[in-house]
């Protein structure tokens, strides 16, 4: 289902946004909503990141860390 929406914005910007729609074969309309889908998955990915960052800060607080401990790790893992 799609709805009116009213925008207001400076004349010279419409303008060029009008033109850049012509020049690719869309409309401004189609530009505004891949915009708006664009910006709310931005911000529930981004969202999920930061949950999942959140989660692992201070994980290997005191540890340590280093390449040597890692490739240790993988071999007891695969070999």
């Amino acid at each position: 289902m799609t709805t009116k929406l009213t925008l207001y914005s400076d004349k010279n910007l419409i303008a060029q946004v009008k033109a850049y729609a012509k020049e690719h074969n869309t409309s401004v309309s189609k530009i505004v909503n891949t915009f708006f889908a664009n910006l709310l998955q931005s911000q529930q990915g981004n969202h999920a990141e930061s949950k999942i960052t959140d989660s692992l800060t201070g994980i290997l607080k005191g540890k340590e860390a280093d390449t040597a401990s890692y490739h240790h790790y993988l071999e007891k893992k695969y070999l």
